[in-house]
């Protein structure tokens, strides 16, 4: 069970914005509380494309869209490496030949943490180290190499602006062997480092086919890594997903979710992620056209807006009470501005709950409610009861 009164904030769900760093952004009618600047030309290996010469353009603009439209709460990545200060050049390195490798110079990586913290200091609200350090066409280093920068850009951003969250390089998990090399052996040199994070990172993507069932086991895959590691109780950051993304191998290929199973799967995640303990989900990547790598598109009008809508509608700004469990059914007490709730579903097929005495409403995430009559049928969907 969850622990009782545990604020629901707007940041429970952030997004990626495709354009960003060229003033793009999504309608109004798309709630989300925090930004990640992660493709949108940010990157270290993207300002100091020349050793001591820093491009702050699209950064400076990317901030300015956001402000401009009333997201204060940014999540900066900090990675990659400029060619110039990379040990090895390959090819396949994202986004460009040279981004993965290790830095030749440790001092050049301190310059340039101290140079992005100094110079946005209160407007980037929290800095996470690397993308998806599990990957080798992301990062081609060690696990104590990675855990070497983390320690040096938490000592500087701390020193800086002491207000700022550092988040751990994210791990993916989906392709297990990866997650293996990397994630325990990344922790554990934090571990003798002294756990220089405020927040962990995975990347909850599942398998193309992969529903919301396989990331709620993924997430206790990674909590249980962190329990072994014996890692402090630190919140656990989803910092990009999204699901049917083609992969892991030719034997996955994409899957669309769309319309209604799009809507009701963001509902299903973000319950899940309360339940679970994961205090963010950064959705990858609002778009103002369909992009064909996605599984679930996030246009302004799409299913899985919808469901943002519906967790803003149900959830955002209210407090968490007890979860639970009993004959096949799950629930969560909520409260928001003074109304209380359960959120209720169905772990595995069919099932039905009895409304406790007061609860009068069933809401579908459809937004069509209608009066309690009798048992309320459930399916993995969650729905709303109300007095």
């Amino acid at each position: 069970p969850s622990s009782p009164a545990i604020a629901i904030p707007a940041t429970i769900n952030g997004l990626h914005v495709a354009g960003v760093q060229d003033g793009a952004w999504p309608d109004a009618n798309v709630p989300f509380g925090t930004l990640r600047l992660w493709d949108s030309g940010t990157g270290w290996g993207q300002i100091e494309t020349t050793q001591g010469r820093y491009d702050w353009a699209q950064l400076d603009e990317a901030l300015a869209t956001a402000e401009k439209n009333g997201t204060t709460d940014v999540l900066l990545v900090l990675g990659t490496t400029p060619a110039w200060n990379a040990k090895r050049i390959v090819a396949g390195d994202y986004p460009a030949p040279g981004a993965a490798s290790a830095p030749k110079s440790m001092e050049a990586w301190d310059e340039f943490v101290s140079a992005v913290v100094s110079r946005y200091a209160g407007r980037i609200t929290s800095y996470q180290i690397w993308n998806e350090a599990s990957l080798s066409m992301f990062w081609d280093g060690t696990p104590k190499q990675m855990a070497e920068l983390t320690k040096r850009a938490y000592d500087i951003i701390k020193k800086t602006d002491p207000a700022a969250t550092v988040v751990a390089a994210s791990t993916t998990v989906r392709l297990t062997g990866a997650f293996d090399r990397f994630f325990p052996r990344y922790l554990e040199e934090l571990r003798t480092l002294g756990w220089p994070v405020d927040a962990f990172s995975a990347h909850l993507y599942p398998e193309s086919r992969g529903t919301t069932d396989e990331r709620a086991a993924f997430i206790a895959q990674v909590t249980d890594v962190l329990d072994a590691a014996g890692a402090p109780d630190l919140p656990i950051w989803d910092t990009e997903l999204n699901y049917g993304l083609a992969g892991p191998g030719a034997d996955n290929p994409r899957q669309s979710i769309s319309g209604s199973r799009a809507r009701d799967w963001v509902v299903e995640t973000t319950i899940d992620s309360l339940a679970l303990g994961i205090s963010r989900t950064y959705w990858y990547i609002w778009t103002p056209e369909p992009y064909p790598l996605l599984g679930m598109q996030l246009t302004n009008t799409s299913g899985a807006v919808k469901g943002l809508r519906i967790v803003d509608q149900w959830l955002v700004g209210g407090t968490l009470g007890t979860c639970g469990e009993q004959a096949g059914v799950a629930t969560c007490e909520v409260e928001k501005n003074g109304v209380p709730s359960i959120i209720a579903w169905s772990l595995d097929g069919p099932a039905a709950l009895v409304a406790p005495d007061g609860f009068t409403e069933v809401c579908r995430t459809s937004n069509e409610c209608t009066p309690v009559a009798g048992a309320v049928e459930l399916d993995e969907t969650p729905v709303r009861l109300l007095p």
